[in-house]
């Protein structure tokens, strides 16, 4: 790429859609509010000055250079989550949408409006509050004058990691659309069901607005869950064999037949194990630990309290062992490279990829989306693969 495209990241955590868009973008302004995630996003990327810690409400649009092309926030899901409070765009984490909004508002009063935003959160952003809160995402970028289209886009396609997540991608309506990037309707794998039903409730202007984003399905992904596992991890440490042992004790009967299978795969199987509350065969509430092999891991989350802190079952042939991820562990289900600087505080790491945006799926957005919309070719699938790994 020979023209080295300006962005904004927000809520920047590790710099993960940093890594995703690559050399060829350029960033010139990055926030987050967390001091620990700050220290590992300038071990990354240095100290060049663009990162500013502290609270997007105190951010001043005398602080941002110049007129980016993509300003790009992945805002807080807590209350947007399932697992969340339910606050949706009015709680205190996911609320800060609308101060991110009012910088979107002020560089566009500036005169320097970006000519794309992409915002990434949760699924549960669809449904929360009735869908009102999507509605509300969706008016506020028509209100600001763009265009724009929302897409989920599962991890699992391109790392061994089941993560649906929602993107809504405005572009500035002064901006000409090569009617390529975009479908008549909606389109699979990237308009769910669930899409496509809140999409239908947004009306008025914002409706007028709407746009379908029409972008290639990546290759046949070829790494599993297995292929990502550390022999000799440093972040954690294996189980005793009485540990392993008592976690298995906790597997029903069609649980404990799957490790049974695995061991006679003529392979080294990885399953994800969560514990999980059931009613046993007299009604009683008992601890389950259920395991799947099927060559994913499950969706990574922030370790609160440790009890989201994954542990998973290495079955090669009669040897069985367990453990809980490790730190790189997590970060290449994210799609980071082994060179990428972790905390060195397991807690932290696991914070920090826990809550990140998956690195190859910024990328395949940028070479399909991003650049194309900004006037640069479509790259191929190669050409992808290669970005990621410089």
């Amino acid at each position: 790429m020979d023209q080295q495209l300006t962005y904004y990241e927000f809520f920047a955590g590790g710099g993960m859609a940093r890594a995703g868009l690559g050399a060829g973008w350029k960033c010139t302004f990055a926030n987050d509010f967390d001091s620990k995630k700050g220290l590992t996003y300038q071990a990354n990327w240095g100290t060049g000055g663009e990162l500013k810690v502290g609270d997007v409400k105190a951010v001043s649009i005398e602080e941002l250079p110049g007129s980016p092309d993509l300003v790009w926030g992945s805002f807080p899901c807590q209350d947007l989550s399932l697992a969340g409070s339910g606050a949706g765009l009015k709680g205190e984490r996911s609320g800060t949408f609308y101060p991110f909004w009012d910088v979107i508002k002020s560089l566009a009063v500036d005169g320097r409006a970006p000519k794309i935003v992409a915002i990434e959160n949760v699924c549960g952003a669809l449904t929360s509050h009735g869908g009102e809160d999507f509605e509300a995402i969706c008016r506020t970028f028509a209100e600001a004058g763009y265009r724009y289209g929302a897409m989920v886009i599962d991890a699992v396609l391109f790392v061994p990691q089941s993560r649906p997540r929602l993107f809504v991608i405005g572009v500035r309506k002064d901006m000409e659309v090569d009617p390529a990037l975009l479908a008549p309707g909606p389109i699979a794998p990237f308009h769910t069901h669930r899409l496509v039903s809140s999409a239908a409730l947004v009306d008025g202007a914002a409706k007028d607005d709407w746009l379908w984003w029409n972008i290639p399905t990546p290759p046949h992904r070829n790494t599993t869950f297995a292929d990502i596992i550390e022999e000799n991890p440093t972040s954690v440490t294996w189980h005793t064999v009485a540990e392993t042992k008592r976690l298995l004790s906790l597997m029903s009967p069609i649980n404990l037949a799957k490790v049974t299978a695995a061991k006679r795969a003529n392979r080294r199987m990885v399953g994800g194990v969560y514990r999980r509350t059931r009613l046993d065969e007299r009604g009683v509430k008992v601890q389950r630990a259920e395991v799947r092999f099927d060559d994913v891991a499950g969706c990574l989350r922030t370790p609160a309290g440790g009890s989201s802190r994954q542990t998973i079952l290495v079955v090669d042939g009669k040897s069985v062992r367990s453990r809980l991820l490790s730190a790189r562990e997590t970060a290449r289900l994210m799609g980071l490279p082994d060179e990428y600087k972790l905390p060195k505080n397991y807690n932290e790491a696991y914070h920090l990829t826990g809550d990140g945006v998956a690195v190859p799926v910024v990328r395949h957005l940028a070479a399909h989306l991003f650049e194309p919309l900004l006037g640069l070719a479509e790259v191929s699938e190669v050409d992808v693969a290669e970005r990621l790994r410089a």
